[in-house]
């Protein structure tokens, strides 16, 4: 998989940086995609989080025919989790590794790191953030699917305590809405706690509701 850009980094505005937030952007987006949301979370001033949003590499997308785009894995057909492309997949959640073990370089401890992607950023971020043995701040899936083998389940050894959120549209027309309570399901089965957000109408983007849950969970996990 070829490299994407660096990640576009933004410290906080006062003092160091004491908690991290990696966000992943979705298929065809960029770092840039959810840097403009960061005035809606209603975080003080002295917040001491540092945001960091990395840039998936160009490759092929299948369901693209075949056309380069950003993309954190190949998407091979539209029912998202047949054919799933788990060596893309690999390759991603090693890049978050990656990103996640620089912030703990920084001196950022990891249960003060916090992940975050939609649509395939989420994807990669769930299963990163699963795999990782240092325990995290919390893991946030929005618009997202959970894409699962039986091989994995012993992989998954994110302590159980860790928070995850996942936010899905009624109404989202590229990841079913019945995807995601899938996902949800099989979250569950794996004895995850999930804390479920639904909001009716919502096609596959962020709503203001959302966003309000989306500051509601940083704040919770991450502000001292």
């Amino acid at each position: 998989m070829p490299e994407g850009k660096p990640p576009i980094i933004i410290e906080p505005r006062q003092g160091t940086a004491n908690a991290s937030v990696i966000w992943l952007h979705g298929l065809g987006a960029d770092g840039h995609d959810f840097e403009g949301l960061l005035p809606h979370l209603g975080l003080p001033e002295d917040h001491g989080i540092r945001f960091v949003f990395p840039n998936a590499p160009v490759q092929p997308v299948t369901v693209n025919l075949g056309e380069p785009m950003t993309a954190w894995y190949d998407i091979k057909t539209i029912h998202l989790t047949e054919q799933v492309d788990w060596p893309g997949i690999e390759q991603s959640l090693a890049q978050v590794h990656g990103w996640i073990r620089a912030e703990q370089t920084k001196g950022i401890p990891s249960e003060r790191i916090l992940l975050a992607g939609f649509s395939q950023g989420g994807v990669i971020v769930l299963q990163a953030g699963l795999r990782y043995e240092a325990p995290l701040a919390g893991i946030m899936g929005l618009s997202t699917y959970f894409p699962h083998q039986d091989a994995l389940a012993d992989a998954y050894v994110q302590p159980d305590a860790c928070p995850i959120f996942l936010g899905h549209g009624t109404a989202d027309p590229i990841c079913p809405f019945t995807v995601a309570e899938s996902s949800r399901d099989a979250l569950q089965t794996l004895g995850r706690a999930v804390e479920w957000h639904v909001y009716p109408g919502m096609p596959h983007q962020v709503c203001a509701e959302e966003v309000r849950d989306i500051a509601h969970f940083i704040q919770r996990h991450l502000l001292i």
